[in-house]
């Protein structure tokens, strides 16, 4: 495809990754109020978010999975209309029970889309030119990340928060009409889909359990309570129950042996990390910038610009280069480490820190999170095989929301905690009962600052820059784990065929199956040798002799091994459990053209020159001597 064709095709995927990012981002600074209005609490506060993310991470590996199995453009619209029904339910919501409800849903759209996107970029790019188009989606998701929160504030301070539910609907719709028109994907060929119901169910189960426990303890119920070890236990014992029914299913949702793969193993400990530090810190300066600087929504956005300036420059630049030069792994180690200085840094910050300063500590995090994010989807898609790439892609992008949600539950409860500690204290030194602030909740509420006196309200902001101060502090350390694993991934070159060229060699090759060298070869870890074979295979019928090959075959001597081997057809790679050693009597420096074309096919693939030891191996080259043997005896 022309780089006008992708862009044609990708336009509707894109508006699809907008509405995704416009659900997350676009209540970030208008919850305070929307809370505050449905007589919600900071548990609730913290709900809302997680709701969504809970969902979006739940739902995540089964889109995937299902885009091996199904229609991927299907899913995608499918993703989109329950985005966009629950998107205007949410709008009509009357208390913070309703809203959680109905966010849960929009977390179910957009777990496909986020899922579904990346998946369908992988079919109609390669991962050479992938970084390059990486690079918008990164730009859109920084447009999401950028407009959502400044459009939220502007709906929220003139005409209602209620739309900013409403906003992303026309958006839906478009991306629903545009993807009809303009992605074209081919058929998947027809077999019988078996669909992992005990696994997905006990994933869903597990996850939730565990999220569930880890939001609400130490709030609903005591760490060292009844509750909290049955529903701790319970979590642990339906993933095991998960990881056991994933082994042995014919199709997991997310396949374990996936974790054989070392890039893709260390890109799900990195994406962990990452996704704590993109989703809670996103969440939580919408708090600092309201609650601690005393900003109104609107403001609140524009002063989170530098972080999504950050991640916009960042994630454009880097994927430009990536396709450039065909280098990844520097870019995410710079990535990894300006992300942990920006989290260590932001650590330090109180309600009356140089607003200057803070802006450098939030745009050395958008520019971490841009370089590293988008990338290790790209390094994984380019590591496994063509057939799981559906349930890789959208492994990673479960394991970084889970990492999010999990963050967003600890970093919220934290706050919750250190904010009502802080007021307590404050309020105390003044000379001022705590239980005078607010209504009904005391010091856990979220409090209406255009309504508190001066000196309170001073001492309100200072609790709450000081308590999301240490939030920060809680994600710093995650992302060192972020360094630690960007630099052990495996410097893997990127290949240079889409999804679907390579799809259709498999389905087109030599062999009926996919094998483990096929595989191998697939996600560009191969050994030389077998890529060799590879590259070779389809030149098998230019270098053995067509009249004598493929017409009548030679008398078969029974004492003539070569000419018994001659009788039969030759499969280029020799793929059979009980195949015998293929015969012939020459070695690499009496085959000529051969070894030209051997050499040319393999370096080309390989990437590097092929030693002639390293040719011997393959069971391409020992086919290919012994026709051209077989063919001059003749």
């Amino acid at each position: 495809m022309s780089h006008r064709e992708v862009l044609t095709a990708l336009s509707g995927l894109l508006m699809g990754m907008l509405v995704a990012i416009l659900s997350s981002t676009v209540v970030s600074t208008s919850l305070p109020r929307i809370v505050s209005d449905l007589n919600g609490s900071q548990t609730s506060y913290t709900w809302v978010i997680t709701a969504t993310l809970l969902a979006t991470t739940v739902s995540t590996p089964l889109w995937g999975k299902f885009s091996d199995l199904t229609n991927r453009k299907v899913l995608l619209q499918v993703a989109l209309v329950l985005f966009v029904l629950a998107s205007v339910a949410a709008g009509f919501s009357q208390n913070t029970a309703t809203l959680i409800t109905f966010r849960v849903f929009q977390g179910l759209g957009a777990g496909g889309l986020t899922a579904l996107v990346q998946v369908v970029m992988s079919d109609i790019i390669s991962p050479r030119e992938r970084g390059r188009y990486m690079g918008y989606l990164g730009a859109v998701m920084s447009v999401g990340t950028i407009g959502g929160p400044l459009l939220g504030g502007v709906l929220t301070d003139t005409i209602g928060w209620r739309w900013n539910f409403f906003v992303g609907v026309p958006v839906g719709i478009a991306a629903l009409i545009v993807i009809q028109r303009t992605l074209h994907l081919p058929a998947k060929p027809k077999k019988k889909v078996v669909i992992d119901y005990w696994g997905a169910g006990l994933i869903a189960g597990g996850v939730s359990l565990l999220l569930i426990w880890v939001s609400l303890g130490g709030k609903q119920f005591e760490w060292n309570s009844v509750t909290s070890w049955v529903m701790g236990l319970g979590a642990a014992a339906l993933l095991v129950l998960a990881v056991i029914v994933e082994f042995r299913s014919k199709e997991p949702i997310i396949p374990l042996t996936l974790f054989k793969n070392r890039t893709f193993t260390f890109a799900v400990v990195a994406s962990l990390s990452v996704g704590v530090a993109m989703f809670g810190t996103s969440v939580f300066l919408g708090q600092y910038m309201q609650l601690a600087r005393g900003q109104s929504p609107t403001m609140a956005g524009v002063l989170t610009l530098p972080m999504v300036l950050g991640l916009l420059i960042s994630s454009m630049v880097a994927g430009a280069l990536i396709s450039k030069y065909g280098k990844w792994k520097p870019y995410m180690i710079v990535g990894s480490i300006l992300l942990a200085a920006g989290l260590f840094l932001m650590s330090t910050i109180e309600y009356d820190t140089n607003f200057f300063i803070v802006s450098v500590f939030m745009a050395m995090m958008g520019l971490g999170i841009g370089m590293v994010m988008q990338n290790l989807v790209l390094v994984v898609q380019n590591s496994v095989d063509v057939g799981v790439v559906g349930a890789a892609s959208s492994s990673v992008a479960f394991f970084r929301s889970l990492g999010g949600t999990i963050g967003v539950s600890v970093m919220g409860a934290v706050l919750g905690t250190k904010v009502s500690g802080y007021i307590s204290d404050g309020l105390t030194d003044a000379g001022v009962d705590p239980s005078a602030l607010g209504s009904g909740e005391s010091t856990t509420s979220i409090p209406d600052l255009s309504t508190v006196p001066g000196p309170i309200r001073t001492i309100i902001e200072s609790a709450y820059g000081q308590g999301v101060a240490d939030v920060f502090l809680i994600a710093a350390p995650l992302a060192i784990i972020t360094i630690i694993f960007v630099c052990l991934l495996p410097n893997v070159e990127l290949g240079t065929k889409t999804g679907i060229q390579r799809a259709a060699a498999a389905t087109d090759g030599p062999t009926t199956g996919s094998t483990g060298a096929e595989a191998a070869v697939d996600g560009n870890q191969a050994s030389p040798a077998v890529k060799g074979a590879a590259a070779t295979s389809a030149l098998a019928p230019a270098v053995s002799s067509a009249p004598t090959t493929a017409s009548t075959p030679a008398p078969v001597s029974a004492t003539d091994p070569a000419s018994a081997s001659a009788a039969a057809p030759v499969s280029p790679i020799d793929e059979g459990a009980d195949a015998q050693p293929r015969h012939h009597a020459h070695t690499a420096t009496g085959t000529g053209t051969i070894d030209t074309i051997i050499a040319t096919g393999a370096a080309e693939v390989a990437g590097h020159p092929v030693s002639d030891d390293e040719l011997a191996e393959s069971p391409v080259f020992s086919s290919l001597v012994e026709e051209k043997d077989v063919a001059a005896d003749r």
